[in-house]
């Protein structure tokens, strides 16, 4: 383990402290298991010249906006061509454990911004094939398993839309490219308004609207997930009932447990598991509520599977393994100070957490490279080997076998 990695692990063993037998026997399990991270990021990595580009690029006059893309770019990219960012990249992943990451590959927002963004990851497959591989079925996730490597499913934010409404059909035609391009999971909204409903920052909570349905339906046509994640709840409840096939929540979390926007209501959850879906529980600190640490999130894993069942509950972790930045990025960083974005979601009366709880998503126990300590979690809250191994990642993979 490098430093990180060991930080957040002692902080994790110190949270659970699990018996030795607990231990040991979680650490087998996650081991043997096909491990699926429902959403969120594969790890990244910081190359030796990362600093400098980026000064390079702010002395030159980049926006803020070209200046996070660089930076995502040179972080996801960088194992390919920096031998020491590639060592850690792979000790970090092997780690870990996680056989797949449902990956974000794209905001959604517009094509251009999208395609670039799928870019670096494609080409990361692409450049190490043997390390990290493009998965498009629950196939490839297990092909990936037998031969020791990492794999990533794309996933979009929104659905992109061209938004010119000469007619109703051709707005899906960005949908199919990127089905095309590999994408098999796709968010309805996020958090704001769109064609196809209310995200959860809406205030009306107007549900899905006759649009959305359609989408909803051309996703099932083409074997798209559909993401409700950052859906409100009205949209997320009729999404459900819409869909002919099982619907996710990628990485939220039980509003019963913490009344946070982005967390779902039990009669939401109720609809998704009726849909044959789940919902994957994130490892974002305020989501989980004031004890914002892994043993928080495992008792929405536990709220979820004990009212509706294991087969409806998976892990989405929504965060990924990232060393600090330089601190010249930093002070680049506060120059470029930005307005309040208008996709912010954050509430005005946010929960108080205390001091340092934020940290706990990035170098504490929810650190994504503590999940082979999720699935230790779980054992020691007494679920059999079987709903361990649907939670981690069987539940993820039956859901893609009943929409592709």
């Amino acid at each position: 383990m490098n430093e990180h990695v060991r930080h957040a692990w002692e902080r994790g063993l110190a949270v659970l402290a699990p018996t030795k037998a607990d231990l040991d026997h979680g650490l087998e399990l996650h081991r043997r298991s096909i491990v699926v991270d429902a959403y969120g990021f594969t790890a990244l990595t910081t190359p030796s010249d990362l600093g400098d580009q980026v000064e390079r690029a702010y002395e030159a006059g980049a926006t803020s906006h070209d200046l996070n893309q660089l930076i995502h770019c040179l972080r996801a990219n960088g194992i390919v061509r920096d031998e020491a960012a590639r060592r850690e990249y792979e000790d970090v992943v092997r780690h870990s454990g996680v056989t797949c990451v449902v990956q974000n590959a794209g905001e959604g927002r517009n094509v251009f911004e999208s395609l670039e963004r799928m870019s670096f990851f494609t080409y990361v497959c692409d450049e190490l094939s043997g390390t990290v591989s493009k998965a498009v079925s629950a196939d490839d996730v297990e092909a990936a398993k037998k031969a020791g490597r990492h794999c990533l499913m794309f996933s979009l934010n929104n659905p992109i839309m061209d938004q010119h409404w000469d007619f109703w059909h051709d707005e899906m035609k960005w949908m199919r490219t990127f089905h095309r391009c590999g994408v098999r999971i796709m968010h309805l909204t996020y958090n704001r308004r769109n064609r196809c409903g209310d995200g959860c920052a809406e205030p009306a909570d107007s549900g899905l609207s006759e649009y959305g349905n359609d989408v909803v339906h051309e996703f099932n046509r083409l074997g798209i997930i559909v993401d409700v994640a950052h859906c409100g709840q009205q949209t997320s409840y009729e999404a459900a009932h819409a869909s002919r096939k099982p619907i996710v929540a990628s990485h939220s979390g039980s509003r019963a447990l913490n009344d946070h926007v982005r967390n779902k209501t039990d009669r939401v959850i109720r609809a998704i598991c009726d849909s044959g879906g789940y919902v994957g529980v994130c490892a974002i600190a305020p989501f989980l509520g004031r004890s914002c640490d892994v043993a928080a999130l495992l008792d929405h894993v536990d709220h979820i599977a004990r009212t509706f069942g294991t087969d409806h509950v998976a892990i989405g972790c929504d965060i990924t393994y990232e060393p600090p930045l330089p601190d010249e990025i930093g002070r680049i960083r506060g120059l470029l100070k930005s307005k309040r974005s208008f996709w912010s979601h954050w509430p005005p009366d946010e929960p108080v957490i205390e001091p340092g709880a934020l940290n706990e998503s990035l170098t504490g126990s929810l650190a994504w490279s503590n999940w082979p300590l999720f699935t230790v979690g779980l054992v020691q809250r007494g679920y059999s080997d079987d709903d361990v191994r649907k939670i981690i990642g069987g539940n993820c993979l039956r859901v893609m076998r009943e929409n592709f």
